[in-house]
């Protein structure tokens, strides 16, 4: 297993990103129907960036899955999940401490604004790891029935969710696949508010967020359509892109 990681420690290989996000006047303030939509829209944005072959599309599941889906259809790139297991507070679960990247070996990066709180230890992460990883092993064989992951090093990889609130589980994905050599490193969000998404800029090449609306409220409240995604949707998804990008 790697050794632990600070969330705000900048990877050596990294440099502040760009920012593409729409002007307010540009914003709709109408919800997106649904993940696909905005899948769609973030796809239509990505067009007007130069992206060097190979591409990757990283999805974060359950929820990334469907915008990544829409970004790979349209790119043309196959689709992977980034798998990430969040280790919350002893008395507070929902509360990150750390995060469990999947990788060979895992990547545990720490939360640096919430480790000094009353219960968190090295031993307490380290004790919560093997349940962390073994959860990230079971999704992975559900959700990628067997098929290899995708290579990273040297490739446009897109990182996929379908919002962001504090950004804790993207800036661990982040930092860890930072260190796994992509030639270019994007995050893609269809919404976010504007000072998680600045919070990313030295952790990837680009960032690429629809709306940032003020006061920012959950995600879910961005969207028609936020149901609950399920195993079954997931992998059908997934199948589906396999399916389409697999070599004739």
């Amino acid at each position: 297993m790697s050794k632990p990681h600070e969330s705000s420690a900048k990877s050596s290989h990294a440099h502040p990103g760009s920012l593409a996000l729409l002007p307010a006047r540009a914003q709709a303030n109408t919800p997106f129907a649904s993940r696909a939509q905005a899948g769609r829209m973030l796809a239509d944005e990505l067009f007007t960036h130069r992206l060097e072959p190979p591409l990757l599309v990283l999805a974060l599941p359950r929820g990334g899955v469907p915008v990544a889906a829409e970004i790979a259809h349209a790119l043309g790139a196959p689709l992977d999940l980034l798998l990430v297991r969040k280790i919350g507070a002893p008395f507070q679960p929902e509360l990150a401490v750390a995060a469990v990247v999947e990788g060979t070996p895992p990547e545990v990066v720490i939360n640096k604004e919430t480790a000094g709180l009353p219960g968190v230890s090295e031993a307490y992460i380290r004790s919560a790891l093997p349940d962390a990883t073994r959860e990230i092993a079971r999704r992975r064989s559900v959700y990628m029935a067997g098929r290899p992951q995708q290579p990273m090093e040297g490739a446009t990889v897109i990182v996929v969710d379908d919002g962001m609130a504090t950004g804790t589980t993207m800036k661990a994905a982040l930092q860890a696949l930072r260190r796994r050599r992509p030639a270019r490193l994007i995050a893609a969000v269809p919404v976010a508010p504007r000072d998680t998404i600045a919070d990313l800029r030295h952790l990837v090449d680009e960032v690429i967020c629809l709306r940032s609306p003020e006061p920012f409220h959950a995600i879910g409240l961005h969207y028609l359509d936020f149901h609950q995604l399920g195993d079954d949707e997931v992998c059908a998804l997934l199948d589906a892109a396999h399916a389409a990008h697999r070599p004739r």
